[in-house]
């Protein structure tokens, strides 16, 4: 490529130096998606589970996908931490095109996802965050908050789902399990920001989240 005069070479020198600092992220949440990154991931995801042909298999290839975007505690080393999936565009995108190839081997013919059902994925304003913890008793959760922190700016969500009855938990740490989501705008963060979210309890205990959302697709 050619350079024309020291002002482009100063601006390329400068981006080379910005990208090794690691000023631009090299990932983060794909907020804007052509229909051609959309069928990418659609690949992305029906790939790997064509490729599964066992159960093992497959329990693999999702265990695998749920890791992509999670936040927090890893549930394979920490299975009480606080932990979140971030269902992003790409996320969601990506489990259509596994559902594809489940349904596909089922019906022994090629299932494919409609445009327009594409585009509505792609066109998607908000995000939603499942958010993953433990605590004490069945109702350790209900009428959780949350939050998203970015700096000194704090992100509210648009919406709160109602958290699970707690399952007992067999693994170590506190007795019960339990889920709830919540939805982000997406104009309302920054989506390549090292982020943190808050979850406040009704007995006024917190738990924190940290994401850095310049990992995350």
């Amino acid at each position: 490529m050619a350079v024309r005069g020291w002002g482009d070479a100063l601006k390329l020198t400068a981006c080379a130096y910005m990208v090794l600092a690691g000023a631009i992220p090299a990932w983060s949440i794909d907020v804007k998606l052509s229909m051609e990154d959309a069928q990418k991931a659609l690949e992305a995801g029906r790939a790997p589970m064509d490729k599964a042909n066992s159960p093992e298999e497959v329990k693999k290839v999702l265990q695998q996908a749920s890791m992509a975007t999670r936040v927090g505690a890893d549930p394979e080393k920490d299975s009480c931490g606080a932990s979140a999936v971030l269902r992003t565009k790409r996320y969601r995108l990506e489990a259509f095109g596994r559902q594809e190839a489940s349904e596909s081997k089922k019906r022994k013919t090629e299932i494919r996802m409609p445009e327009e059902f594409i585009k509505k994925v792609v066109d998607m304003p908000n995000m939603e965050v499942e958010v993953q913890l433990c605590g004490d008793d069945e109702y350790f959760a209900e009428g959780a908050l949350i939050e998203m922190q970015q700096g000194t700016k704090r992100i509210k969500p648009i919406d709160i789902g109602k958290a699970e009855r707690g399952r007992k938990n067999e693994g170590s740490g506190p007795a019960y399990r339990s889920r709830f989501t919540a939805v982000f705008s997406y104009e309302s963060f920054d989506p390549n920001a090292v982020s943190v979210f808050v979850v406040n309890f009704q007995d006024g205990k917190e738990a924190k989240i940290n994401a850095d959302f310049s990992k995350v697709k």
